[in-house]
Order: C-alpha cells, then structure tokens, then sequence
C-alpha cells in the first residue's frame, strides 16, 4: 500500500493511506503511532473509505520539532487533509491521542464530523497510565529486532491476553524498524519533550471537550485492562451520553486493537448508524 503526501500550511509534507470505497472514514492514531495503527481494523471493515494519516513526527510524514507536537496543531492538519482531499465530513474513529484530537474536532469543527468512536480515551486520563508512557516515548527499545521485541511483549504487556506471537510481529513491525544498529521507533524523537512539556503542565478540564458532542452519533470502546480510562470515567461519559455505544473488551489494556468481536460490533452499529 502506497502513501500518499499533502502539505500543511505550515509546509510541512504530510503521509495518508486512502483505501476503499464508501463512507468515508478518518482514523486517527495514537500518540506514538501511524497509519498502522488501525491495520488490524481495516482488514475487518468494509464498505468503508478508510483515510489514515500519520501525523507530522510520525510515520513518513516530515519531522517538524516538538514545539508543533501538539493536539491543536494536529487537530488543524487533520482539517487540512479533509479540505485537501474535498471532504466536507467524515466519521472519525480516534485511538488514544487521536480520540483527544477528535473531541477537539468536535468542538470548533462540528461540520466537518459525521460521527465520533473513542477507543480507549476520555476527558479523564489516568496519571499511572501517563507515567508508563512517559517511560518510553522517545527511546528506542533495547531489543535489536522485531522478532526478539515480538517475544517480549507478552511479559511486558500482561493486560494483554491471548494474543497469538503472529499479532504480536505485526504489531511490533508498526512501531519499530529494523536497522543495522537494532530497532529504531518510527517517530521523531523529539515526540519525547513535547509529552513532557503537557506531562508537566496543570491537568485541563476535558470535559467541555467531551460535552461538545453532543448530538454527534458517539461510540467508545474501552480496554478491560486500561491503566488510561478507567471504569469511573467511562461511567461518566455513559451517563452524559446514554446514547453512546460503547464496549469493555476483555482481556485488553491501552489500546484494543480494534478487531476484538466487541469493538468490531460497536463500530460496525455505529457505523450503520450513520449510513
């Protein structure tokens, strides 16, 4: 599959894979993840157009530093890649940090959302979760290749159960790339100070965000094993909207890989929703 470029008004060269026909469909990946990211998805969805970019730092878009690593500077591209492909809306499924990018979306874009699907993120982000992000982002992983990485995962991700080491492989080939000095991360490293920079700051109130989709078709699939949205939050966000779809996929931690039978059941409903 071939990547497709755009540039940002900043300059900057963007990546996206465009894939299929039908509603189309904006996914948005995690804070140190690409278009990969929903591999395992698309595989399973169809009738859709799948539109995945990987943000600037990320994948093989252009690095351009930690100061326009930011939710509203990648919020802004998402919207430039929509009018650059003549989009007027789209149904965004978010993963972590896409689902805060979405929220945003939803508050000063409203037109441009059809719908919104969080897998595994609220206005409400658990600080244990953060920190064990903070442990990594940035560093490239002392295994030398995908295969060694692969092994490890099941040990260092035990809120992960049942995971074939086929699944594993794949999944560590979206994160990492093989090079004759070991495994290097496939996003800038500089991602690092501009986490710690938000790490470090106040906590905002999210939930304005949250509540600014009001009225949109909304979906959230939660990890069973989350240390990111805990039950609370989810039960919060269950109460504001009762009309939410939403799954607790078993045996898994942040993120689901969105082909559990669960978050393929929410989305699919929330996706014919819309339709």
């Amino acid at each position: 599959m071939t990547h497709a470029f755009f540039t940002a008004s900043d300059g900057a060269r963007l990546a996206y894979l465009d894939q299929g026909q039908g509603l189309p469909v904006l996914c948005l990946a995690g804070l140190t993840r690409n278009s990969a990211d929903f591999d395992f998805l698309a595989e399973n969805l169809a009738g859709c157009r799948l539109i995945r970019p990987d943000y600037r730092g990320r994948g093989r878009s252009e690095w351009t530093g930690a100061a326009t690593y930011t939710v509203e500077r990648e919020a802004r591209d998402a919207i430039e890649l929509l009018d650059h492909l003549g989009l007027d809306s789209v149904a965004v499924i978010g993963t972590s940090r896409g689902g805060l990018i979405g929220m945003v979306l939803a508050a000063v874009a409203r037109a441009r959302l059809a719908g919104l699907c969080l897998n595994d993120i609220g206005p409400e982000i658990e600080r244990g979760g953060l920190d064990r992000i903070k442990d990594y982002v940035g560093r490239n992983p002392a295994s030398r290749t995908l295969d060694d990485v692969a092994a490890r995962m099941p040990g260092t991700m035990p809120e992960f159960a049942g995971v074939s080491p086929q699944r594993w492989r794949a999944f560590a080939a979206g994160l990492y790339e093989e090079t004759p000095k070991g495994l290097a991360i496939r996003y800038d490293p500089a991602l690092r100070d501009s986490f710690l920079a938000a790490f470090d700051s106040p906590p905002a109130d999210l939930w304005p965000l949250f509540d600014a989709t009001a009225g949109l078709p909304l979906a959230l699939i939660r990890g069973a094993n989350s240390d990111l949205l805990s039950t609370k939050t989810a039960d919060e966000m269950r109460r504001r909207r009762p009309d939410m779809r939403f799954a607790d996929v078993p045996a898994r931690g942040h993120v689901p890989f969105l082909d559990e039978a669960e978050a393929l059941g929410v989305i699919r409903g929330w996706l014919e929703g819309l339709a």
